[in-house]
């Protein structure tokens, strides 16, 4: 089949991506920056894809999408946003996304939303739902399928229950950890996506999809530590508010501001799912919340995990268009150059390419820290993401509070844009050439606070980057 796949480099869409290629579909994957697809997962499956650059919240992208398409997945969200009212955002892009796919040839549209059961709803569900209704057409069948807390290495849910249970281990905490849930696990959620493609008897049917429990946050969080052998206290306090809620989340795990909104404002809400036979129908096995947990770290431990939530980008990180800066820019630009010779450029490379994450930034870390730290007082995403893999980068890989936008090995090159909270834009280059290693940092001041903020730290370059490189070229 010829299937479109909408949010192909986001968290669920790269690990459905692999699976629909083993099974030998031909997917044209949406993607809103084409620089940002990488390639290296698909080497043998390259003549199976096809990328198109669309932006969803404007209709006149969407003029590339192939008519002969036989289905399509709409993988959008925009919960993390932090510009204007996401639902309305969401409420756009499905009406975009509907006008252009009735203009093909689709029989079928996959969406993955929310669990809407309760009369309630949060925000972020009450958008899910405004979307589920806007996709529905005469043209084509529309399966929903909804879940609620997905459980995999990287996904959103799992890291945050991680750095809680495994970072405090007496928690003071919202009387919302009552609420109930009914986790499912990420190799579940892409069996079913697959599973239901080209079955006409889920056409304009929903579904909600869930693992084997029911559980409360609280006892998701003590599974977790008797998985992880762990003893781990929790008090709930009924004074906590949502927005100190919001923040607790925001200082103690690796989740945006934003998110830690939409999260506390959803998991106010109960969200168990409606029993179906759909798994019957599909012969899928549901997994238990433990087994997901233990499939998690299985990945963990072989350093596979193939996808992460923070692949996904914010408006905002897009609207700054970082992606046309793969040649760093010279003009109003101050700039720290260093360079030193290396006797393994392949071994000084491999330094290089793990750099960031568990690995550390091989000097002073403990400065790098501070400046984590001080990111997430003002807003910033801090050093928590860490990076997805241990060894590998790829374009739109996160490391810390680095996006990647340029790795290539045989180039010998790594590119890196600050996503940190900074009076200006900031780039981190490294290069190996003739046998020296050339670390670059450039930094575009905005006003006379971006001008003031690199003199304060022109110091602090001095220590950090020499001793960094150094450590990088072996010496």
């Amino acid at each position: 089949m010829k299937i479109l796949l909408t949010g192909g480099t986001g968290y669920i869409g790269k690990r459905l991506l692999i699976q629909l290629l083993e099974e030998g579909h031909h997917v044209v994957c949406s993607v809103r920056d084409k620089n940002r697809f990488g390639l290296k997962l698909f080497k043998e499956k390259l003549n199976q894809i096809e990328v198109i650059e669309n932006d969803f919240l404007d209709e006149k992208s969407l003029n590339n999408i192939p008519k002969d398409i036989d289905a399509a997945y709409y993988l959008i969200h925009s919960m993390s946003s932090s510009e204007g009212d996401f639902k309305e955002k969401e409420k756009i892009s499905a009406d975009n996304f509907r006008g252009a796919l009735e203009k093909t040839d689709v029989k079928q549209v996959i969406f993955l939303t929310g669990i809407i059961n309760e009369e309630k709803l949060s925000k972020h569900l009450e958008s899910r739902k405004a979307v589920e209704e806007a996709l529905q057409s005469s043209v084509y069948g529309l399966t929903s399928l909804r879940a609620g807390i997905i459980v995999g290495s990287g996904s959103a849910s799992f890291e945050i229950i991680r750095d809680l249970v495994e970072k405090l281990p007496v928690m003071i905490t919202p009387k919302w950890l009552k609420t109930k849930c009914q986790p499912i696990a990420i190799r579940n959620v892409i069996q079913f996506l697959v599973g239901v493609l080209g079955k006409e008897f889920t056409y304009n049917h929903n579904y909600d999809i869930a693992g084997t429990d029911i559980l409360t946050y609280e006892q998701m969080l003590m599974q977790y530590a008797e998985i992880r052998g762990l003893k781990r206290h929790i008090f709930i306090v009924p004074v906590m508010t949502p927005k100190l809620s919001s923040y607790w989340l925001y200082f103690v795990t690796s989740t945006s501001y934003f998110l830690a909104i939409n999260l506390v404002d959803s998991m106010k809400i109960d969200v168990v799912a409606k029993k179906n036979n759909l798994a019957e129908q599909l012969n899928i096995h549901l997994f238990s919340y433990h087994e997901a947990i233990q499939q998690a770290f299985d990945k963990i431990k072989q350093n596979d995990v193939l996808s992460s939530w923070f692949d996904s980008f914010s408006n905002q990180f897009h609207s700054r268009k970082v992606w046309q800066y793969l040649e760093v820019p010279e003009e109003g630009c101050f700039k720290d150059i260093r360079e030193e010779k290396v006797d393994d450029e392949e071994k000084a490379f491999d330094r290089v390419f793990s750099i960031g994450g568990k690995t550390g930034w091989y000097y002073a870390d403990f400065l790098w820290r501070i400046r984590g730290f001080l990111d997430k007082l003002f807003g910033g995403v801090g050093l928590r993401r860490g990076r997805r893999n241990m060894s590998d980068l790829e374009a739109g890989d996160s490391v810390d509070f680095w996006r990647v936008l340029y790795a290539n090995r045989e180039e010998k090159r790594l590119l890196l844009f600050a996503e940190m909270k900074l009076p200006g834009e900031a780039w981190l280059e490294f290069k190996i050439k003739n046998g020296v290693l050339r670390q670059e940092a450039t930094f575009r001041p905005l006003g006379l606070s971006g001008r003031l903020y690199w003199y304060s730290v022109l110091p602090f370059h001095g220590l950090i980057f020499n001793g960094m490189l150094k450590k990088l070229a072996g010496k």
